[in-house]
């Protein structure tokens, strides 16, 4: 695995708003502190989502909004919304060289995406869109965004090839590496709450959350009282 001090640039590709946050804040918010330049980029403007009778054509600008303040929260550099239909996510030649174009404007060394594969056990991280987005993300990683080929019309707009080096995926098990989130598990809290109309019905939003960072980070072996976040990471040279 590549070591935190020789990563410049990360970029998180997610299906909706709240999704990075929900799996990554923490971890998100301890690379944006070690001076890490963070990018996230999402594939849907999240309409489908919320628990009110807010008007669906103000759900995704409000959901963006909610996204780009949860994101100033844990120090993203950058919010890149491609501004699909939520809930119609599919795996697609355009969407492929959307996110390529994203990859190699930013030129991250490591991603984070979420996983294409279903988890029956944790059916709520199989979401058809978060399925279909680790699908797209990591075809644009492995082989389009390195291969000069690919997408000729980028090329041409000046956009060079570029590889990334290592892939971490959320909600994919087994996990094979942990974060500690203990000192970032309040910007993580914080984060989530921006994102009001995804959040504010919830009881005991922090409880759970910190219920969920307890039982990973049991599983990652770190002492009574730490949190942690999750991944299964891949190098793809």
């Amino acid at each position: 695995m590549i070591p935190d001090s020789d990563i410049e640039r990360i970029l998180v590709v997610t299906a909706h708003p709240d999704d990075a946050d929900f799996g990554a804040a923490g971890t998100i918010a301890s690379w944006a502190d070690a001076g890490i330049e963070v990018h996230l980029c999402l594939l849907t403007n999240g309409d489908q989502g919320g628990f009110d009778d807010t008007p669906r054509d103000q759900m995704g600008p409000l959901r963006q909004r909610e996204q780009q303040a949860a994101s100033n929260i844990l120090g993203v550099k950058s919010v890149t919304f491609l501004n699909h239909p939520d809930g119609h996510l599919m795996p697609s030649i355009q969407l492929r060289g959307e996110v390529v174009a994203v990859i190699r404007k930013v030129k991250p060394q490591r991603m984070v995406i979420q996983s294409p594969e279903r988890n029956w056990n944790r059916i709520f991280s199989a979401h058809p869109d978060h399925l279909a987005a680790g699908e797209i993300a990591i075809q644009a990683i492995y082989p389009d965004a390195r291969n000069e080929f690919a997408f000729p019309e980028l090329l041409k707009a000046g956009l060079e090839p570029w590889t990334v080096s290592e892939v971490w995926v959320m909600a994919k098990e087994p996990r094979n590496h942990f974060v500690d989130i203990t000192d970032t598990f309040a910007r993580k809290v914080e984060a989530l709450k921006a994102h009001t109309s995804q959040t504010s019905h919830m009881e005991d939003l922090e409880g759970r959350l910190r219920s969920w960072a307890e039982m990973t980070a049991e599983e990652a072996g770190l002492p009574k009282g730490r949190l942690a976040e999750g991944y299964f990471v891949a190098t793809t040279n």
